[in-house]
Order: structure tokens, then C-alpha cells, then sequence
């Protein structure tokens, strides 16, 4: 076994600092400690809030939202399981992001899109140490794609605080359907970017099934930061689109400093867990489900509050079913339904939150109470997403 001795420390001698192995070159090139995927949840583990939906936005898999625009009938979007026996599943991926295209029968129009994104924290990416000013230092994006239909597919990344806004479109090689591939991009710094160094979003990451021309351009600006309105793709084939049912799935998504695309940085499910919570924060779901401790402020209105598990981004907005006995309020043995609004006092901040809300029946102003979710359909949270 070689060996290479260390510099030595005072108080100790050559024998005792004798180290194994060692890759100089890696350590010098590579991040040794710290989170090196810029990129929140993207092995797609937590899915706080469902795992399939047909809306737009955030629905289902947590830091990724779908975007769409002219459809016809709604995409789905999903989380759903990585099949055994593939690439992605051997690398330790056992979850992906799909979306499922509807039946666009008026076919794709100019305006028409349908999508993934992610959102970086600004301050999250000048603190990176990327040097974004210079063209010399570079992020590397890397991810696993599948699509149930054979062709490339195209997308950008943004920097929503340089002004105007710039964007470095990229389009993949082209796919071999219902086969996962694995994409490298590239990307330098420019002296035109900026990044402020705040709680809004500093980097965006897009990725389409398709997107019209008033929102593409030609290629031949491609893996160039660029600037206008119609920056966020190259000009895509309508193939995809315009197949009914048609699937695009991602997994493995990494942003990282450097210009080598390393091993996914593979986080455990608490850890991803902890950070998705800064954007979206699920108390309770389901049906008989504890939420908190409260009381009566005064006879006809229910308190309660949680100190958050992490600190959020921003002060949240509610986010809840709301409507008839979705929750009921326990006080001296007695439950009393909660049927109207639930407000969120003016004092909560991203740290904790309080709410309010009026019960069916008065109770004793000074009474503790128990918030309980009543209905399988229900779900309470907390959003500060960007």
C-alpha cells in the first residue's frame, strides 16, 4: 500500500501522520464537504402534497411545479416509481417527476407550452461559489430524462435578477423512446449576469415537452447567455405535444459548481425532507389527524399555532382545504365544528405561525382546545414557495 506523508503539525512526528490512497487531484478539483446539488429533491423523494395532480404548479413532487399554457386537456402530473433493472434505479433513483399530455386536439399553437421547473434561492447561488461574472467558472446540470416518444427536447436557464433577465437555452440530444438518458450541460458564468443576494429566486431551471415560437427562438443561439422575451427554449418539434398520452419523466436533476458532472449526491430522505419544509410545510392530512394545541380567544373563535420545523423562506400563506367540518376543535370533552375561514394572524412570521377561525357553537373565551382534522380529503399547510 502506498503511502504519502502529511505535513507535519507541532507535536507530532512523520509516523504519526501517514495517510493512505490519497487523490490529491480529486481533492483539489472537487467540493470535499458541504452540499454540493444546489438543487432541492432532485431524486424526487418528498411529495408532500399528493402524488398525482392535474393542475398547474406545485401539486405533487416538492420544488418542482409543472407549467402549461393552451391545452386542450390538462397534463398530470405525478410522482411515480423508478422501474427496477433500470440505469437510474441501479444509481440509487427510486422515484421520478412525470408528466402525462393530454389529448391536444386543436394541436400546438404559438402560444402553447407544457413543462418542468425549479427554483433556486438567490442567495443559495451567490454563496455557492460560483462566480457568475466570469465565463472561466461554471455550473454543471445534469439529470436523467425518459420520454415515451422518440425526439430531443429543449429548455433554459435563467437568472431572473439580471437586467433584463437572461437565458442559457439548451436542447437535448435526441432520445430513443421509453429509454433514460442521461443529460450534461455546461454552464458558464457572464459578465452580464447577476444574482442578488436575497430569499427570491436567483436560478431558474425549465425543461419542455414543448413550447411555441412565441416563446422560443432558433437554435443558433443555443448554450449562449442571451436576452428577450421569447428566450426560454430553442424551437422545438411539435412530435411529443401532439401525441395523445404522451410521458416525459426526469430523475437525478444536479446543479453543481465546477465543469464536470459528478455522482449524484444522493441525501437522505429527513435531510431532503428538512429542506423542502423552507417552501412548504404540511402540518397534517387525512381524517382524525392531530394538528396543535389552542384555545378560545373569545367564546366564538378558535386559536391555534405551531412553532414551523425549519425557518421559511418567507412569512407563509395558508394552504388548506377549507369549507364545511374539515376540522373540529376539542375543549372539555366537546367538539365543535369548524365551517367558515381559517384566517392567519397578522403576527405569524417565518418562524411561527397563529390562526384563527369561528366555531360552530360558542365555547368559553380561555378554554384550551385540540385542532383535529376531520375529513380524509383534508390537508393543512404552509406555502412560501418562490
Amino acid at each position: 500500500m502506498s503511502q504519502t506523508k502529511a505535513q507535519l503539525v507541532s507535536g507530532t512526528t512523520a509516523q504519526d501522520l501517514t495517510v493512505d490512497n490519497i487523490n490529491t487531484t480529486s481533492i483539489n478539483s472537487g467540493q470535499t464537504s458541504g452540499r454540493k446539488n444546489l438543487v432541492i429533491n432532485g431524486a424526487m423523494q418528498v411529495a408532500q402534497r399528493g402524488t398525482s395532480n392535474t393542475n398547474e404548479g406545485y401539486r405533487t413532487v416538492d420544488r418542482f411545479r409543472n407549467a402549461f399554457n393552451g391545452t386542450d386537456e390538462a397534463p398530470t402530473q405525478e410522482q411515480v416509481d423508478v422501474v427496477a433493472g433500470t440505469t437510474p434505479y441501479t444509481l440509487g433513483f427510486r422515484k421520478s417527476y412525470k408528466l402525462t399530455n393530454g389529448n391536444q386536439t386543436g394541436g400546438a399553437g404559438a402560444t402553447d407550452y407544457l413543462g418542468f421547473e425549479h427554483h433556486i434561492e438567490a442567495q443559495n447561488v451567490a454563496t455557492s461559489g460560483w462566480n457568475f461574472k466570469s465565463a472561466s467558472s461554471k455550473l454543471t446540470l445534469s439529470f436523467w430524462i425518459k420520454s415515451s416518444v422518440a425526439q430531443a427536447f429543449s429548455g433554459s436557464i435563467e437568472t431572473p435578477d439580471s437586467s433584463p433577465a437572461r437565458f442559457f437555452k439548451f436542447t437535448t440530444a435526441s432520445l430513443s423512446a421509453d429509454t433514460w438518458t442521461k443529460v450534461t450541460l455546461q454552464i458558464p458564468g457572464d459578465s452580464n449576469l447577476n444574482v442578488d443576494m436575497n430569499t427570491s429566486s436567483g436560478l431558474a431551471i425549465r425543461l419542455y415537452g414543448f413550447i411555441g415560437t412565441t416563446y422560443s427562438s432558433s437554435d443558433s443561439d443555443t448554450e449562449t447567455w442571451v436576452t428577450g422575451s421569447n428566450k426560454y427554449a430553442n424551437t422545438m418539434t411539435t412530435t411529443w405535444y401532439t401525441t395523445n398520452d404522451a410521458t416525459l419523466e426526469i430523475t437525478g436533476v444536479q446543479l453543481e459548481v465546477g465543469s464536470t458532472a459528478t455522482d449524484f449526491e444522493h441525501r437522505s430522505f429527513a435531510d431532503e425532507l428538512a429542506l423542502c419544509q423552507r417552501y412548504y410545510y404540511l402540518l397534517a392530512s387525512g381524517a382524525t389527524k392531530f394538528m396543535c394545541m389552542g384555545d378560545f380567544w373569545i367564546d366564538a373563535q378558535a386559536d391555534g399555532g405551531i412553532v414551523l420545523p425549519v425557518e421559511m423562506r418567507a412569512t407563509p400563506t395558508l394552504d388548506h382545504t377549507n369549507g364545511a367540518d374539515y376540522y373540529r376543535v376539542w375543549t372539555n370533552g366537546t367538539n365543535s365544528h369548524i365551517d367558515g375561514a381559517i384566517s392567519l394572524w397578522n403576527r405569524s412570521h417565518n418562524k411561527a405561525v397563529t390562526w384563527y377561525a369561528t366555531p360552530d357553537a360558542n365555547r368559553t373565551a380561555g378554554h384550551s382546545c385540540r385542532w383535529i382534522t376531520n375529513n380524509a380529503s383534508t390537508h393543512f399547510a404552509f406555502s412560501a414557495e418562490l
